[in-house]
């Protein structure tokens, strides 16, 4: 379940504020969400697996505090990176 240091390292490069950035929200909100499809992945084979559940549910909580920050510091950043990752419509 958990990233690959490659695949984390192109979920930086891509959303990155700048060139040493490994933590800001941005990049937080897409591993999350990278980690959030591959575990939906999972619960729709392994459907009792409630622990995974949980966990699944408390990335959600997470990644939307972080959209909530995002969209209060800067609407336009906000709507070009729930574009970028196809998370809301």
């Amino acid at each position: 379940m958990a990233l690959t240091q490659q695949r984390k390292q192109e979920i930086m490069s891509k959303y990155q504020v700048h060139e040493t950035d490994t933590g800001s929200a941005e990049v937080q909100v897409a591993m999350l969400s990278d980690r959030i499809s591959r575990l939906s992945l999972h619960l729709q084979s392994n459907e009792k697996d409630y622990s995974s559940q949980r966990g699944l549910l408390k990335m959600i909580g997470q990644r939307k505090r972080l959209l909530s920050y995002i969209e209060k510091g800067n609407r336009e950043k906000y709507q070009n990176l729930i574009a970028s990752l196809g998370i809301r419509g």
